[in-house]
């Protein structure tokens, strides 16, 4: 798996089928879905085509895109090149997917302001370590200034497919971006194979192309975390991706005061805001700027939410404070 924390809190306005099965929808259109668990998530499909056995075929190619680079980015794994990165503080002729997220990563680290940083492992490793064991243990303020003084993408090297740590002790965690970019990369490869309608959600993380068996845009609710059975919003997806990032759900302490968000200038969990959706061009776009909100002050992130083409936002602040983007109403109505 990518991540332990991967649940999101979206929720999908059809059905998810627990294996993969088709059924004729009408005398030429199947509709084919399937729902499996890799990456230490739900990861599901629907697939609209007039040919069953070629949605079916695509669909395989699919999850076998799924394992192949989510073995590529579980850090978890010293196999991989991203464990030998963190381990070594070099990688010498990275993958090319693996170029291509961390290339990612370092453009929307400047682009946050440095919200948005993968280098934040140190210190969800001080959290790891303190929270472990049954008696839970703060760490203190030297310890994470220690970790902090880790953290930063601009120690980030990368010379054509090789990637260098500038500081020793640094390592870096992609649960805020390879998601988004694996979605990327399945959607892909089913546009490749022709099924141009079609639905990919992998624990909230979700690319919605084409349209449904009906005609109509894929539709999305945007749950509200403090209510479970609630929903803020119905939005409405054609070509586009939306995804969540929420610190109530994931702490590592009781008193709920660590989470695995990290704010990287104060290496602490964000206070700010508990929640926020975006939908943005890419999957993996999406997941970036939603673990971004979550850091920044929301008419910032809001700000920047409409500085960006075709890119939406809702947050929800500490205090239940619900703020939308100049473009999210956009999203709303058909």
């Amino acid at each position: 798996m990518i991540s332990g924390v991967m649940g999101l809190n979206l929720a999908l306005n059809s059905i998810v089928y627990p294996a993969a099965e088709a059924f004729s929808l009408r005398k030429t259109l199947h509709k084919v879905s399937g729902t499996r668990l890799t990456m230490g998530t739900i990861v599901s499909m629907t697939l609209l085509s007039t040919s069953k056995e070629m949605a079916e075929e695509a669909m395989a190619l699919a999850y076998e895109e799924v394992n192949r680079l989510s073995a590529l980015m579980n850090r978890f794994d010293e196999r991989s090149p991203v464990a030998r990165l963190n381990m070594d503080g070099i990688l010498k002729d990275a993958n090319p997917d693996i170029i291509e997220v961390m290339s990612s990563a370092l453009k929307y680290y400047s682009l946050t302001g440095g919200a948005f940083d993968i280098t934040v492992k140190p210190v969800i490793d001080l959290f790891t370590r303190k929270f472990s064991s049954k008696g839970e243990e703060y760490p203190s303020e030297t310890e994470i200034a220690a970790a902090v003084d880790l953290i930063g993408s601009d120690k980030i090297e990368i010379k054509g497919r090789d990637i260098y740590f500038k500081k020793p002790g640094m390592g870096v965690t992609l649960d805020g971006i390879a998601k988004g970019y694996i979605v990327d990369r399945v959607s892909e490869i089913l546009l490749n194979h022709r099924i141009d309608n079609h639905l990919v959600n992998a624990g909230g993380d979700i690319k919605a192309m084409g349209v449904r068996a009906d005609g109509r845009p894929w539709t999305v609710a945007i749950q509200d975390p403090m209510k479970n059975s609630n929903y803020l919003d119905w939005i409405y997806l054609t070509d586009v991706a939306v995804a969540t990032s929420g610190n109530y759900e994931n702490y590592f302490d009781r008193d709920k005061i660590f989470h695995h968000i990290v704010n990287p200038k104060t290496g602490r969990s964000p206070v700010l805001n508990i929640s926020a959706s975006v939908i943005a061009p890419t999957t993996m776009e999406a997941d970036i700027l939603a673990t971004s909100l979550i850091v920044m002050d929301s008419r910032d992130g809001l700000k920047l939410i409409d500085s960006l083409p075709r890119c939406a936002a809702l947050v929800i602040s500490r205090s239940n404070q619900i703020r939308r983007s100049s473009g999210w109403k956009g999203f709303t109505t058909q």
